[in-house]
């Protein structure tokens, strides 16, 4: 990782915490005349809840937008500072679901998680995006697959990229658990719904 100052890794944290922190899946849905996501299904901010009002084409691009705004946090600081994109990832990652705009409330990161992986290092993004969507299709359960493909990620980056990916990977897939701790009790129990069904 290139060297830079305190100064440089708090202003890459900041700037992928603030475009993290973007809630589109609440602006889309107000917007489209839904009211409020987070009064719906399971409250929460991401593609899975929008889809459960009953919009495809609106789930489609929160999940479009949540893993684009990961992305873009990496790729524009790694444009003018490479070896920042840890850093802004980490930042965008914390700004959805920890966003100043919702009290310091959001989403469950799973989406956005997978668009950092994916710009810092296609190999493991795709990978783990392969993971998610094929355990999708087998179980049907969203928590499911998110929590596979978070718990699979720190092993591909340590394989397939470096150790400095594997540790981000790592971080971020304790704190996905943490927000997923609910969805797991019922996973457990074998009451977590399948996708489709509320």
């Amino acid at each position: 990782m290139t060297d830079y100052s305190f100064i440089y890794i708090i202003c890459a944290l900041l700037g992928g915490y603030l475009l993290g922190s973007v809630p589109f899946g609440l602006v889309i849905t107000k917007m489209a005349g839904l009211g409020d996501i987070r009064n719906i299904g399971s409250g929460n901010i991401g593609a899975t809840n929008v889809l459960r009002t009953g919009h495809k084409s609106l789930a489609l691009l929160t999940l479009i937008l949540d893993i684009g705004k990961g992305a873009a946090a990496v790729i524009i600081i790694e444009y003018f500072y490479p070896g920042l994109g840890l850093f802004s990832g980490g930042g965008a990652f914390l700004g959805h679901v920890y966003s100043i705009f919702l009290k310091f409330k959001g989403g469950k990161g799973v989406a956005t998680f997978l668009g950092i992986l994916i710009a810092l290092n296609p190999v493991v993004g795709l990978s783990c995006v392969a993971i998610w969507l094929l355990s999708t299709l087998i179980f049907r359960i969203s928590s499911l697959s998110a929590l596979m493909a978070a718990l699979a990620s720190p092993i591909i980056s340590f394989y397939f990229a470096n150790l400095n990916l594997a540790i981000l990977a790592s971080i971020l897939c304790i704190l996905i658990y943490l927000k997923h701790k609910d969805n797991i009790k019922r996973l457990i129990k074998g009451l977590e719904p399948k996708i489709g069904i509320h």
